[in-house]
């Protein structure tokens, strides 16, 4: 009798979390008016099958119509099966194994779609973002932040944007680290598209999660409410070059409101794109210059042992004399090949060659780094 007890609890269970999925599509519903009708009738399956004049006592009547439209045209296990045929899978609020961090947060989603795997390893997250438009110096930062932080067995949350976030994902990625995207559309509806193939590594290494219902376009309007997603699922977040009026500062936002530290990468003083770091570092924030600082601070991670450039590796006078000339400060390769004293296209092939032995780095647009 008690496995027979046991199965049916499972049934039940299995049953109520499709109600979870019903109530994620419909409009007007949302984190606080679930929790009100939770409180009403005790389950969300009672909920879905109780008549208007009862959805009224706690519902307005706008979302009472939505919810007898939705019902009423909705199949809750086709919907199960398309998520089963699209390899996406859903967690909702009432499950253990929702994440614990975003539990924690003032109305956190209800449900989270998502391609790939959460794990109790993502507790220990920490979110990187940044500006879509990062110079030389935020992408390397970006870089080496993430790359330090992922080496460390920390998961690396952003939100799959140009720029920061995108350099965040792919450094985590590139040490076998831990990632995870959070969207303002769709799960199966990667913004920007270019980021696509970015995308189906994460699900392989990490997660693409989103809150919005199936068919959800990257609306303008859903970014701000993703960010609160971002902040919930670390315990901390790291800014790189933000302006101004800048979603990152929106994050941080969202940080302070849900109790997480907010670390901060100083800018120059001249540079748009640092302007609202610094404004943050004014306000109070936490100044950051490496991944220890926040691994420390954070009490996170594990410390890998640090690998030395392999000087054996450089092989010519004129290697050595380029390498001499590279600092973690970016430098155009044309500054380079001034300085050595070498043409531009050979400077280039010897830069190539530096690369591939990895002592330097192209951090884009033609800027080298001393590795």
């Amino acid at each position: 009798m008690a496995d027979v007890a046991k199965s049916r609890q499972r049934f039940v269970d299995a049953e109520e979390r499709l109600f979870w999925l019903g109530f994620q599509r419909v409009p007007y519903i949302g984190p606080a008016r679930i929790s009100r009708l939770l409180d009403h009738f005790g389950s969300l399956g009672v909920a879905w099958a109780a008549l208007p004049a009862e959805l009224a006592t706690v519902l307005d009547e706008r979302a009472v119509e939505s919810l007898v439209h939705v019902r009423s045209r909705l199949s809750l296990d086709h919907e199960q099966e398309r998520l089963d045929r699209l390899g996406i899978r859903f967690v909702a609020l009432s499950d253990s194994d929702y994440p614990f961090l975003l539990a924690q947060i003032a109305a956190p989603p209800p449900v989270l779609y998502y391609k790939g795997t959460l794990t109790e390893d993502d507790r220990q997250a920490i979110a990187v973002v940044g500006t879509r438009r990062a110079t030389p110096y935020g992408r390397e930062v970006a870089h080496q932040l993430a790359t330090g932080l992922a080496e460390a067995r920390v998961t690396v949350v952003s939100g799959l944007a140009r720029g920061i976030d995108g350099i965040a994902h792919r450094a985590a990625l590139k040490v076998a680290g831990r990632t995870l995207a959070i969207l303002g559309s769709w799960v199966d509806v990667i913004y920007p598209s270019e980021h696509a193939a970015l995308a189906e590594e994460i699900a392989l290494n990490g997660a693409v999660i989103s809150e919005h219902a199936p068919g959800t376009k990257p609306d303008a309007v859903n970014f701000p409410a993703r960010n609160r997603i971002i902040s919930g699922l670390s315990q901390a977040v790291v800014v790189v070059e933000a302006p101004v009026k800048s979603g990152a500062l929106i994050t941080c936002d969202f940080a302070a409101d849900q109790g997480r530290d907010v670390f901060v990468v100083p800018g120059s003083i001249l540079s748009p794109v640092s302007s609202g770091c610094n404004k943050l570092l004014r306000d109070g924030a936490r100044p950051v210059t490496c991944a220890a600082d926040i691994l420390d601070d954070a009490n996170l991670g594990q410390r890998p042992e640090p690998t030395p450039v392999q000087q054996s590796l450089l092989a010519t006078d004129e290697e050595r004399r380029i390498l001499a000339l590279l600092t973690n400060e970016p430098r155009h390769i044309d500054d380079l090949a001034a300085a050595a004293g070498l043409q531009i296209t050979h400077g280039s092939i010897l830069l190539s060659m530096l690369e591939l032995k990895g002592a330097v780095r192209n951090v884009g647009a033609q800027h080298y780094i001393r590795v």
